[in-house]
């Protein structure tokens, strides 16, 4: 019985909530009130807010089965922009009006158990009408489940299929059944938005999950009334809230809110009627878009005639741009984009052919028609271009900027992929590279808007790629997978994969690898959509350590942005531990490094599994050189603000030169939970030295190379490198899109010289220059639509919001260019002519730039709009107009700058947000609204209680009383900068203003909000107009006409004291007069500032008695007209000081330790002069005298020398007043050449200005410079002394500077201490010592000595600390010592002597002493050279084989013997009765006739100390140095990694040192050694060498694998020829290959024995000297 109550009280309770959707009866209406609007504004009351409410009475009956009509009575529309809550809605009443027919026509929908099915309604409701009905439908949209109160679901609806609860109750006592439906529009399966502009960007999930930026969410609460027919919606009260910041939402945001009130009225017996015309389907209850896509949120345009509004438009545009941007240019630019965007392609094509013979309309039809971003767009640009209407520049503009700015869809795109099978574009490089990275380009456009995008839009490129493979052409496909790398299709993953090696055949193997390159890049824009995959492939690649290191290093940067887990991560790491590459194991160790420290959200898992990894890497890797590939990577990410920034940049290198293979810089950013990769540079530099350095190929000698390949054929199995083309590449990407690259070829390269030595380069600097002479007026004006980033979505009204960004700009100068010649010049001039005439120039410049950003919020349709707006608008102008006058013959130069009357305003910047609500049918009555009224402040500050924040920043006296709270609240702020130059008669203002929303709250995004302007003007001062200012410079005699102001001995009579004294005394006894001309006078100005400052009567005096006090306290060298005896008294004085300075230390503290002496000695420098003065001023002067009195002498007995010589350059800049008054400055240069003297005196013209600057210097020798610099009245408040001079610390030449003051300024102090702790905190960063030191006060002594030809010694003493470090390496080799000497043919070429100095510094070294060799690697290897044979020491390896070094070490006496071969030169050293020798092409040359110089001026023989040096740096070989104890190798540095032989390949391999010329790893030096011995042929070989290289037999059996096996080496043992016997024998270990015992090695086997696995290892024997009988075969 209980089971049956039960049962039947479930069945009841499913039956009542079954009938809980709202039941409409047939032959019944059902009348309800609808209330509905839209709000947008910040939350906080008393602010502007702009909406949109739409109120009516909602009629709704069933025309059949499930099938019922809905009907609008009497609908009016509301418009909004007001204070909220203080203002009310405004009727719209124009707009009802016009709309009423579309609100009152009866739709058609499907309703069943509370869901919205189909809709039907006429083709002549309009889209937007049909959404607002469907708002209305959606709060009837009902899920209701029968057994259960609370739940959850994806239910449809206008916005989309989004995540929403229900909650059901029951209030029994009202009889009503209440439940509540929310949605989290943040969490739906299918959300209805459209996103303009954005395709660009990528979602970071990860920021997201720290903030929003955008967050939406709706609830609504009804209540249902059961009836016996069914349920009955007695009421529907609805609110959605979406909140949006352009930082992280909880910083503040601005929000849109959205409320519906459906509420019954009554139930009419009768029905209505639908309209008598077709009903068509019109879709279902999710929001549909319509003409919101055509229109911008910024304007609202009435469009009653597209074509006459656009013609409107472009001539307003044409019109008012000249000559400078109008400031609402931007404006119009894009109400113009708006229009075209209306109008049909028939109405552009007609705008064309009216304009297109007008050059400024043209120009801005071309730059308008690509920001249509309609196919359109592009088919117009494609059309013209091909009808020949278009120039090669006009059509790479239009289409670079149409790919960029068209949305795309599949008619865009087969545009485009017609545009690449087109002739035309094909046969031009640079469209080609446009089109085709540009079709790309728009497939990852449509593809990121449609995830399933067809594999046929990239097919075409895929058979692009097999075509290009099987014709080899590489440049071909290149391209094509530089536009697979812009589409990202994953479908593309399989054409990439066959390129590669070890995914693809035998032929991949074969292409060059700037192909693999390619192919690897090629899969980043693909990892973003596949990871996985992608990082499956990069792992593969990098594990291959057969693969080259540029293709494994770019294969780990791909794998690296696919965010790689923890797992790769630490397979990577262990990897490394085993890896015998340094620069990979660099490059992916500074990566991980450098990972560790990221900060962005995205790549946190990353950061976490990297220092892991550094745990296991860093004791191994922490000190690789910074030559090696490195990887950088820096990020800052703010969560509060949801923003940030990162950039990286990879440099990679296969050998280590100075010029890296690659290198690769990319910037990227974090925006509102979104990041893109704005930009990236890339260049490949490989082989780019070599083009410019190596042997032209036109001198090649056939002969030599034949005899060069001949020998190293004689090599077993060698095997060349490859060669590094002359290439270089680059390319560029902006928002993961390459838009363009080169290559430069050696092709190119020559190209480029031709044109610059050839004809054509003078034909067009002839015509420049006579375009110039001829003058021209030129305008120039561009538009730019930078940003247009749109996202649009429905609210629960039906109404769309949108959140735009728009940035728009139009730049524009004008150039008036006018010259004039005299005299006049004829027809056929020459240039020489110029520098005869007098030329007179003037020239007016215009440029001007005008920026709008525009940022949007709120309701967008073609009807009305109620949008929350912050417009940005920035202008700026700065106009000149200039006039130059250059007198040649005269030797002088004239410049004046004259005003331009009527501009003021140089830059001005404004920033409104305001609320704006207006409809298309009354525009004249549009509303706009600040954001913050001007009262806004008192009216809340009345309402709201103080804030606490507010609170705490109160005094905490109680002796203050606190302010009243309107007072406490923030004002606008307001601040107002000025500058003023009466001297040239212009004051400059800089004025900020803001009033913003923060008196709301704290928050960054309220601080945004308001009114903010900033404003730069520039107006004439006050007082007498300055008609121009002038700059004239006069060289030569003439200069002294200019002089203006002349100072002269006369101011010297009155001591500067005690015209101060006068001057106090004037200054009281008439205090009323400030303008005083009397000569007595003439210095109040002057006299108040030395009045606060203090002068010093004899400044320079005192410095010299300073400087005196200094030379007493240095040591002290006597100067010998002899050389010889100078530099005996300089080593005895340097001694001598030591002694003295040792027995000083032992005096003062007999505990002092050696290391605190030795530190002592270290940094006393002891410095030993060069100089010997030449000045002798006086007969009567003792020789001896030192060179500062000298200069003090000669100082006082000339202070200014215009007394006594003309002045040879003046300079005058001031201002020509209207009251013809003398304003500016003077500058004039004095130069008295006997004594090699300059003085330089800077004054102001103004009479009764007496401060000036003046600066003396005198060159005292070859090795001594010493300069004065005075400034104040009349030179005499402060001054310095700096001497520079060069002398020898030891041995060593150095160098030192000497600055001495008596006084300076306090600021300046100020400075020079902050200065001197910045230096002070930065020296433990760079290993610099410092210690505490009493030193010579006022002075500071910085002295530099070569410690060797590539270190220094410095040390700098200040006057209370020293500092010092030792061998401070320099980039280049210091002209000294063997260096000097090296230079001795460049004597008379700068240019070739720096280039020298640097390839030397960077070239790599390898040495042989006895039988220890050093390699370039700098890897000390023990080695058993053997005897009468020749050794490949050194080589280029490249097929080009540019040079070849030879080693022979002879049997008797051991010495060695260098054979070299450069181009057509052999040159042999040797020794020759202890002493070394050289021969050039077997002609002995005595070491008298040395240094030896070929013809060609590329090859030099030189001696060197007690050897001899060939230097040959154009063909690779730095030096080749042999002496009787020592050979050295050097090469330039961008042979690095291209050597092989004895000294290896100078590519800081270590690891990879023993590589023999099979390319096979050895594992001994000695073995490695004998790998590089050329053989002798037969034991009657004039060479003596009586040795071949062979595969040797193991002596004894093994048991390998637990079989018997007798092995055979596959590392060439040297053994003697046949019928020769060893003399001298060493053991080597070699690798062995085995074979079973009964197993038979062929003589096929034999030849490729060198090729088999390596097996075990064990000792050989390896003969080094043998002997031969006279009878051997």
């Amino acid at each position: 019985m209980w089971v049956l109550l039960v049962a039947l009280a479930v069945g009841l309770a499913a039956c009542h909530q079954a009938n809980l959707a709202p039941e409409f009866a047939s032959g019944k209406t059902y009348a309800y009130e609808y209330e509905a609007f839209v709000m947008g504004g910040l939350p906080e009351d008393g602010l502007a807010r702009a909406g949109v409410k739409v109120r009516s009475k909602v009629m709704i009956c069933e025309e059949a089965a499930g099938t019922f009509m809905l009907k609008l009575v009497n609908p009016e529309i509301f418009e909004y922009s007001g204070i909220w809550p203080k203002d009310d809605f405004l009727p719209a009443t124009k707009l009802t009006s016009a709309l009423q027919a579309q609100l009152s026509t009866p739709i058609k929908f499907e309703y069943t158990n509370g869901v919205v099915g189909k809709v039907f309604a006429p083709a002549g409701i309009s889209t937007t009408v049909l959404n607002v009905i469907r708002g209305v439908l959606n709060i009837f949209q009902l899920n209701i489940k029968k057994t259960q109160n609370v739940y959850e679901l994806q239910e449809p609806g206008t916005q989309g299929v989004c995540k929403t609860h229900y909650v059901i109750s029951e209030d029994t006592k009202a009889e009503r059944i209440m439940f509540t439906k929310s949605k989290d529009l943040n969490e739906c399966q299918e959300r209805i938005v459209k996103d303009i502009g954005l395709a660009y960007t990528e979602r970071c999930t990860e920021c997201e999950a720290r903030g929003k930026a955008l967050k939406g969410a709706s609830a609504v609460h009804y209540t249902i009334k059961e009836t016996d027919t069914g349920a009955m919606l007695l009421e529907a009260n609805g609110t959605e809230i979406i909140q949006f910041s352009p930082i992280n939402i909880m910083s503040g945001a601005a929000q849109m809110e959205s409320k519906q009130v459906l509420t019954f009225l009554e139930i009419e017996k009768t029905t209505f009627k639908p309209l008598a015309a077709e009903y068509l389907h019109r879709g279902y209850l999710q929001y549909q878009f319509g003409a919101e896509l055509l229109q911008t949120p910024i304007q609202l345009l009435r469009i009653t005639n597209v074509e006459a509004q656009i013609v409107e438009i472009l001539n307003q545009l044409v019109t008012f741009n000249v000559p400078k941007v109008h400031e609402d240019a931007p404006l119009k630019f894009i109400e113009l984009i708006q229009l075209l965007r209306v109008a049909s392609s028939q109405s552009i094509e007609a705008l064309w052919t009216q304009f297109k013979n007008r050059a400024d309309h043209r120009h801005w039809i071309l730059n308008v028609v690509p920001a249509i971003a309609t196919p359109a767009a592009l088919r117009f640009v494609k059309d013209k271009f091909l009808a020949d209407e278009l120039t090669i520049v006009e059509a790479a503009q239009a289409l670079l900027a149409s790919v960029h700015m068209v949305t795309a869809d599949l008619e865009a795109i087969n545009l485009l992929k017609d545009l690449t099978i087109n002739q035309k574009i094909k046969d031009n490089p640079v469209l080609r590279e446009i089109v085709m990275l540009g079709y790309g380009t728009m497939v990852a456009k449509y593809c990121a808007e449609n995830p399933t995008c067809p594999a046929e839009l990239v097919a075409p490129m895929h058979d692009r790629v097999v075509q290009a493979v099987s014709k080899q052409d590489i440049e071909w496909l290149i391209l094509a997978l530089k536009v697979l790398g812009n589409a990202g299709h994953s479908a593309s993953l399989k054409p990439i994969m066959k390129l590669l090696p070890g995914f693809g055949s035998a032929t991949a193997a074969t292409l060059p690898l700037r192909v693999h390159i390619e192919a690897v890049l090629a899969l980043r824009n693909i990892a973003k959509r596949e990871p996985k995959m992608i990082q499956a492939m990069a792992v593969q690649l990098f594990m291959d350590k057969d693969l080259h290191s540029e293709l494994r290093m770019v294969a780990a940067i791909v794998l690296f942005e696919t965010k790689l887990p923890m797992g790769l991560v630490m397979t990577l790491a262990d990897a490394l531990l085993t890896e015998k590459n340094l620069q990979v194991s660099s490059f992916v160790y500074s990566y991980m490094k450098a990972m560790t420290k990221s900060t962005s959200p995205d790549f946190a898992s990353v950061a976490a599994a990297c220092n892991i990894a550094m745990k296991i890497l860093s004791p191994k890797f922490d000190r690789l050189s910074h030559r090696f590939s490195r990887a950088f990577y820096l990020d800052s990410y703010y969560d509060p603000w949801m923003a940030g920034a990162a950039a990286s940049a990879f440099y990679v290198n296969d050998a280590a030169t100075v010029m890296p293979r690659a290198i690769v810089a990319k910037a990227r950013t974090y925006m509102a939970g979104a990041y893109a990769d704005v930009f990236e540079v890339g260049v490949r530099t490989e082989g780019i030295q070599e083009a410019f350095l190596k042997i032209q190929e036109g001198t090649e000698n056939a002969d030599r190379m034949t005899k060069m390949r001949q020998v190293m054929k004689a090599l077993s199995e060698w095997i060349a490198q490859p060669s590094s083309q002359p290439l270089a590449s680059v390319y560029v990407k902006f928002f993961g899109q390459e838009i363009a690259f080169a290559n430069i070829d050696k092709a190119i390269v020559n190209q480029i010289m031709q044109l610059a030595n050839g004809q054509s380069i003078r034909t067009y600097g002839k015509e420049a220059l006579d375009a110039l002479l001829a003058g021209f007026v030129s305008h120039y004006a561009k538009p730019w639509l930078f940003t247009e980033v749109r996202r649009i979505f429905p609210t629960a009204t039906g109404l769309p919001m949108e959140l735009s960004f728009y940035t728009a700009a139009v730049a524009a100068a004008t150039v008036d260019f006018r010259t004039t010649v005299t005299p006049s010049l004829p027809a056929n001039y020459q240039v020489s002519q110029l520098l005869k005439s007098d030329i007179n120039m003037r020239a007016a410049i215009s440029p001007s730039l005008c920026m709008h950003t525009y940022a949007v919020m709120g309701v967008n349709t073609a009807f009305i709009q109620a949008v929350l707006m912050t417009t940005a608008r920035v202008h700026t102008i700065v106009p000149a107009k200039i006039e130059a006058r250059i007198d040649m013959i005269k030797g002088n130069f004239k410049f004046q700058v004259l005003p331009v009357p009527g501009i003021n305003k140089i830059v001005s910047a404004r920033a409104d947000t305001v609320v704006i609500a207006r409809n298309v049918e009354d525009l004249a009555a549009a509303k706009i609204t600040p954001m913050i009224p001007a009262a806004a402040e008192a009216q809340v500050s009345r309402k709201t209680p103080v804030d606490t924040s507010l609170a705490s920043d109160m005094s905490a006296s109680s002796e203050i009383l606190p302010a009243p709270r309107e007072e406490r609240l923030p004002k606008a702020f307001k601040k107002k900068w000025c500058a003023e130059s009466k001297t040239f008669g212009f004051k400059a203002c800089t004025e900020f203003k803001s009033r913003n929303a923060s008196f709301m709250k704290k928050w960054p995004f309220y601080t945004m909000i308001g009114e903010h302007a900033f404003l730069v003007e520039v107006f004439p001062a006050a007082g007498p107009e300055v008609e121009r200012i002038e700059i004239e410079i006069q060289v030569g005699e003439k200069a002294a006409e200019k002089i203006i102001k002349v100072i002269t001995m006369s101011e010297e009579d009155e001591p500067l004291g005690d015209k101060n004294v006068l001057m106090k005394l004037k200054k009281i006894l008439e205090p009323g007069q400030k303008n005083r001309t009397a000569p007595s006078s003439s210095s109040s100005s002057s006299s108040s500032r030395s009045s606060r400052s203090g002068v010093s009567s004899s400044a320079l005096s005192k410095s010299s008695s300073s400087s005196s006090s200094s030379r007493h306290n240095s040591k002290k060298v006597a100067s010998t007209s002899s050389s010889s005896s100078s530099r005996s008294s300089r080593s005895s004085s340097s001694s001598s000081s030591g002694r003295s300075s040792s027995s000083s230390s032992s005096k003062t503290s007999s505990s002092s330790s050696s290391s605190s002496r030795s530190k002592q000695q270290l940094y006393a420098m002891n410095f030993t002069k060069n100089h010997i003065h030449q000045h002798d001023l006086s007969t009567e002067r003792p020789s001896s005298r030192s060179s500062a009195q000298s200069f003090e002498a000669m100082y006082n007995k000339a202070k200014y020398l215009a007394n006594d010589v003309t002045p040879a350059v003046a300079i005058l800049i001031r201002a020509v007043r209207v009251d013809h008054k003398v304003q500016g400055y003077q500058i004039a240069a004095y130069i008295d050449k006997p004594n090699a003297r300059l003085q330089i005196i800077f004054a102001n013209l103004e009479e009764n200005d007496h401060w000036r600057i003046c600066a003396d210097g005198v060159i005292l020798s070859n090795h001594k410079l010493m300069a004065n610099f005075a400034w104040g009245l009349e030179c005499k408040q402060y001054q310095t002394n700096i001497t520079a001079e060069t002398g020898v610390v030891g041995k060593e030449p150095a160098l030192r500077l000497k600055i001495t003051w008596d006084k300076l300024p306090k600021s300046m102090k100020c400075y020079a201490k902050e200065i001197s702790d910045y230096i002070s905190r930065m020296t433990k960063e760079f290993g610099i010592t410092q210690a505490k030191a009493k030193n010579v006060p006022n002075q500071i002594k910085l002295s530099v000595a070569a410690a060797s030809e590539t270190t220094l010694n410095v040390v700098l003493k200040m006057p209370k600390k020293t500092m010092y470090k030792l061998g401070v390496g320099i980039p280049f080799y210091l002209p000294i010592r063997e260096t000097a000497a090296e230079l001795e043919p460049f004597q008379n070429n700068l240019a070739e002597q720096i280039a020298y100095l640097l390839t030397k510094a960077n070239a790599a070294e390898c040495t042989l002493v006895r039988n220890t060799l050093i390699t370039f690697n700098n890897r000390r290897n023990k080695i058993a050279l053997p005897h009468s044979c020749f050794q490949i020491l050194a080589q280029d390896c490249t097929p080009e084989l540019k040079f070849l070094v030879l080693l022979k070490r002879d049997q008797t006496q051991e010495l060695n013997h260098i054979y070299i071969k450069i181009e057509n030169l052999d040159v042999e050293l040797y020794s020759k009765d202890s002493v070394s020798k050289v021969k050039v092409n077997g002609r002995e040359i005595p070491n008298s006739n040395l240094p030896y110089q070929h013809p060609t001026g590329r090859i030099q023989i030189i001696q060197s100390g007690e050897g001899i040096a060939v230097h040959a740096p154009n063909y690779g070989l730095q030096e080749v140095f042999l002496d009787q104890n020592k050979l050295k190798v050097k090469v330039v540095d961008w042979m690095r990694g291209q050597t092989c032989g004895l000294c290896g390949k100078a590519d800081g391999e270590i690891r990879q040192e023993f590589q023999s010329p099979n390319r096979r790893l050895t594992m001994t030096a000695v073995s490695f050694a004998h790998s590089w011995v050329l053989p002798g042929k037969s034991c009657r070989d004039a060479s003596e060498c009586f040795m071949k290289l062979e595969s040797v037999k193991l002596e004894k059996q093994v048991n390998l694998h637990g079989q018997e096996s007798k092995c055979y080496s596959v590392e060439p043992v040297l053994r003697c020829l046949p019928g020769c016997v060893p003399v001298r024998s060493t053991a080597v270990t070699v690798g062995y290959h085995c074979l079973p015992v009964g197993a038979n090695l062929n003589r096929s086997d034999q030849g490729s024995i060198f090729e088999k696995r390596i097996d075990l290892r064990d000792e050989a024997v390896a003969h080094l000297a043998c002997r031969c009988p006279a009878q051997c075969a």
